[in-house]
């Protein structure tokens, strides 16, 4: 996790690498995740303007929104046992990671104080930690599966619980990643006394992750 912690802190300074074709499946939540991670490589790019990093997220959004309507759903679903409730937590947990891809990178795009080699590089590391979840989701899928391994229903359990909890730090750790993102921003515009106008881009105080 530490090593993970590091890359992405480096992310700011670095570009990534190639991307990979979008897949647009909603019906799988590990299928949808991967088709939000595909799209989101896309911008991992040597981008040279702004404009290019905006066309590329378009793609994200597309996917995001295909499949928000599924996890809409899932949230509802409050008659679950408690084993299958940890199996529906975690994969709400991904779609909260993706969520908060989606809309706090929607609007570094729209703010002034990064430039776009920056844009890709925070793209770069919220893939990184966007692919650590979903390939958690990916083993989750496997586990909950009755006929993938011979393992007994405490073993199982225990598995899922670890996938769980993991994610969970996946989780906080994107919701830090984004913090310090925007920090940078509000000191910089802080130093141009425009400390305003990244307050209001990044919504109301109950949005706000910082």
């Amino acid at each position: 996790m530490k090593k993970l912690l590091f890359m992405v802190s480096a992310a700011i300074l670095t570009a990534g690498t190639p991307s990979a074709k979008a897949q647009f499946v909603v019906t799988d939540p590990a299928n949808l995740a991967s088709g939000i991670l595909n799209s989101a490589n896309e911008i991992i790019q040597t981008s040279s303007t702004v404009s290019n990093v905006v066309k590329n997220f378009k793609e994200v959004e597309k996917v995001y929104k295909q499949g928000k309507e599924y996890y809409d759903k899932l949230q509802a679903i409050n008659n679950l046992v408690k084993d299958a409730r940890k199996v529906q937590q975690t994969v709400l947990l991904v779609g909260d990671v993706s969520q908060m891809y989606v809309q706090n990178f929607g609007r570094m795009l729209n703010d002034p104080n990064f430039s776009a080699q920056e844009l890709s590089a925070i793209a770069n590391g919220y893939s990184v930690l966007l692919g650590e979840s979903t390939e958690l989701l990916k083993e989750l899928k496997q586990i909950v599966n009755s006929s993938s391994l011979s393992l007994n229903d405490k073993e199982r359990m225990d598995i899922i619980e670890r996938v769980y909890k993991e994610v969970k730090e996946y989780h906080s750790l994107v919701r830090y990643y984004t913090n310090k993102n925007i920090s940078v921003s509000i000191l910089r515009a802080k130093k141009l006394n425009n400390t305003k106008r990244v307050l209001d881009l990044y919504g109301t105080p109950s949005q706000k992750y910082w």
